[in-house]
């Protein structure tokens, strides 16, 4: 890998740092924005849907015309506009104004995720891509194990609008970085003859397996994301682990996802994505189950609970997006991806919604019914294992190109 390579994929990964970690914080400060703004589990799952949402529609309609820019610009619009959402998160003084302001955070970072995707995709070739698209996504990490920990010291510390404000002052020194170092990102503008912008759709729906490929991307996620909004006031109403204490658990996650990004991708470019896939999905259902029940434990059993399936979804993310990456072709790849992070958004967001029904608060604080969001996790990722066969075998690629280097546009 050369080094600008390197550059390229450390910025990157610093913007999804700030990306990821605006959408992460939300799910653990559950337990401070319910009794603050007393509210009920469904009205906080509309405040983690509220972005995914938004973001959901934007990356679909995003899709009929990214591919007829230079990728930096449509980054660099996207994340301008969602640094912009989420400083009005650190200052709303209401429920209705923190909702509205998660819309328009959504709105803009429904553009972010599948530029950042498309980039890696037209800079490395697959038999390079799950490593380097380890290293893009190890931000989701370095997210949970420093952005997430002191984004909720400064809520303990301060209040719950200390986070947003951080994630809006790092965003707002990353913008020149990404002006000066990343180059303009316009070969795809000249792989092949200019297309009807509307093309982009009856693409995928001519071709079966980017369909497949897209709903098997936002099961994945919905698998994922099932049990996530509430691991904070569950461990803490329910199992009686201290404020003070249940960021350890993002800590160690995150250094357990930091180190499984890397080596899972290079296991999955060696060995075979898909097969890196069905292993590491089938064993993170094991800590979903124990996740999502009643945890009689000492807090350090708790952590390794957590650092395992931290590592088994982060192997899990890596493979399954190098898979769907190479289901089509460079010039329509922008699109695709776009259409690839809106599916995933609409997974996140029938995720929320679906557990904001399921899961009950009551009077005395504990969450009930939490074990049936397990289930329901199980039950998709179970499917995805089937998906993932039928749509991707024979389609892996296992060999390594060493000494293969590609150069961005100058």
């Amino acid at each position: 890998m050369t080094w600008k390579e390197r550059i390229l994929l450390i910025l990157l990964a610093a913007l999804n740092f700030t990306h990821i970690l605006d959408f992460m914080i939300m799910m653990p400060l559950g337990n401070y924005l319910m009794p603050y703004f007393s509210i009920n589990t469904q009205q906080f799952t509309f405040l983690v849907s509220a972005y995914s949402g938004s973001a959901a529609v934007t990356g679909f309609a995003a899709a009929f015309f990214v591919d007829g820019f230079d990728r930096k610009r449509v980054l660099l619009f996207g994340y301008s506009g969602f640094l912009l959402g989420t400083i009005a998160c650190g200052f709303a003084p209401s429920y209705p104004l923190l909702l509205l302001s998660r819309l328009v955070a959504g709105s803009f970072g429904g553009l972010i995720g599948a530029q950042v995707l498309s980039m890696v995709s037209d800079l490395f070739g697959y038999e390079r891509r799950a490593r380097a698209m380890g290293a893009v996504m190890s931000a989701f990490a370095m997210a949970s194990t420093f952005g997430v920990p002191f984004a909720l010291y400064l809520a303990n510390h301060f209040s719950w609008h200390a986070p947003f404000i951080l994630v809006g002052g790092l965003g707002i020194l990353i913008i020149p970085l990404i002006v000066y170092f990343i180059p303009p990102m316009t070969s795809h503008l000249h792989s092949g003859p200019k297309e009807n912008k509307w093309n982009v759709l009856t693409n995928v729906l001519k071709d079966k397996r980017q369909r497949n490929a897209l709903l098997f991307s936002g099961m994945v996620i919905l698998g994922h994301f099932s049990i996530i909004p509430f691991i904070n006031p569950f461990m803490e109403f329910n199992n009686g682990f201290p404020r003070s204490v249940t960021p350890l658990i993002y800590l160690v996650g995150g250094i357990s996802s930091f180190v499984a990004a890397n080596l899972l991708g290079a296991l999955a470019d060696k060995y075979g994505k898909l097969k890196v896939f069905n292993f590491v999905l089938l064993l993170s259902i094991i800590p979903v189950y124990l996740i999502t029940h009643q945890l009689l434990i000492p807090f350090y059993f708790v952590l390794g609970l957590f650092s395992f399936w931290f590592i088994m979804s982060t192997g899990r993310g890596v493979s399954s997006q190098a898979l769907i990456s190479n289901v089509v072709k460079p010039e329509h790849r922008g699109g695709f991806m776009s259409f690839n992070s809106s599916m995933q958004q609409l997974g996140t967001t029938l995720a929320s919604l679906i557990t904001g029904y399921i899961v009950v608060k009551h009077p005395d604080g504990k969450i009930y019914n939490y074990e049936w969001a397990g289930y329901l996790s199980i039950a998709v990722l179970v499917g995805c294992v089937f998906m993932a066969n039928a749509i991707f075998k024979g389609f892996d690629k296992t060999t390594i190109v060493k000494k293969e280097t590609v150069t961005p546009e100058a």
